[in-house]
């Protein structure tokens, strides 16, 4: 019996759309949105140097359409590193700190006596004892297993590390220790941070540059100060309104934006608005602009490099 499968296309998902962002020297540039709405991903196109089918991804001036394996794409790899999420399911427990973090550096050719060396020196600059390089990973705690991640990162001399939520698995006592941490090797060695994370409080700390990211699209982008003083889309004055403040008589009395609605799906085919099912400005609009909502994919607008948004009506 012969038979035959018939491959049927049944949708499509645009897990990023349209988006465009440079990250300076010497800066820290925040990805900011709820969970699935596309910050991940980004990451991923990133360290995976993707070629893509409609724009570029340029590393350094280089662009990753231009590498094509090898020595030229070691040398590119060099230039960007990361650090993930879990600092324990990010670290072999069956390697030793040592061998951990001198791996990027093996599998660029330096030598032992160098690599050893070399080890010994990032312990100490993210703040732990190089003679504890050769216990495992379990003898550390949460906080330790970060600031080895991130001396892993820094073997190669990286320009630019990309972090991915890197404190949001950590106590809140420790968080702080690893975000000065991060702030205080940027400034010493020129690093620049792509940052992934949650809690905008954090952002707020660290970060130079915000963009606020929408299933997959950039709504909101500007300066830390522009985006947390003056917030103009209405998906950005609804994250806002959730952070905590500190003050009990504040806390209680001030006004949160409740998000309603259904939250659109990355599979649908969103003609307008994709923020318009939960939008609060929305339900205030006439039935003329709503329509416009519905019907017309607000861009960004605003000075180039300066505070953008995507809202018809800010």
């Amino acid at each position: 019996m012969k038979g035959a499968f018939l491959k049927r296309k049944v949708g499509e998902v645009q897990a990023i759309r349209g988006i465009s962002f440079d990250i300076r020297e010497g800066e820290t540039l925040a990805i900011v949105g709820e969970s699935g709405c596309g910050k991940t991903t980004t990451l991923l196109q990133i360290m995976d140097l993707v070629q893509q089918d409609d724009g570029d991804i340029l590393i350094g001036g280089t662009s990753v359409a231009d590498v094509r394996g090898g020595q030229a794409e070691r040398t590119l790899r060099r230039d960007i590193q990361i650090v993930f999420q879990d600092p324990m399911g990010a670290l072999d427990p069956r390697m030793t700190v040592a061998d951990i973090i001198a791996e990027p550096l093996r599998a660029i050719g330096t030598k032992i006596v160098e690599t050893d060396t070399r080890v010994d020196e990032l312990m100490d600059l993210v703040g732990l004892d190089p003679s504890h390089s050769n216990r495992f990973p379990s003898a550390f705690s949460g906080g330790q297993r970060q600031r080895i991640g991130i001396a892993r990162a820094l073997a190669t001399n990286p320009k630019v590390v990309v972090l991915d939520e890197p404190v949001s698995a950590l106590d809140v006592s420790i968080q702080a220790g690893v975000i000065n941490l991060l702030d205080e090797l940027k400034a010493k060695l020129g690093l620049s941070y792509l940052f992934v994370a949650h809690d905008l409080s954090v952002v707020r700390h660290i970060a130079d540059r915000v963009a606020v990211m929408y299933l997959g699209a950039f709504v909101e982008h500007g300066s830390v100060d522009e985006i947390f003083e003056n917030p103009q889309h209405p998906y950005t004055q609804a994250l806002l309104s959730a952070i905590p403040i500190p003050d009990p008589d504040i806390e209680r009395n001030r006004e949160r934006i409740v998000l309603t609605g259904d939250l659109a799906s990355a599979s649908d085919q969103v003609t307008g608005c994709s923020f318009a099912s939960r939008c609060q400005l929305f339900t205030t609009l006439s039935p003329e602009n709503q329509a416009r909502c519905l019907g017309e994919v607000p861009p960004l607008t605003g000075p180039e490099g300066g505070h953008r948004n995507a809202c018809h009506f800010r």
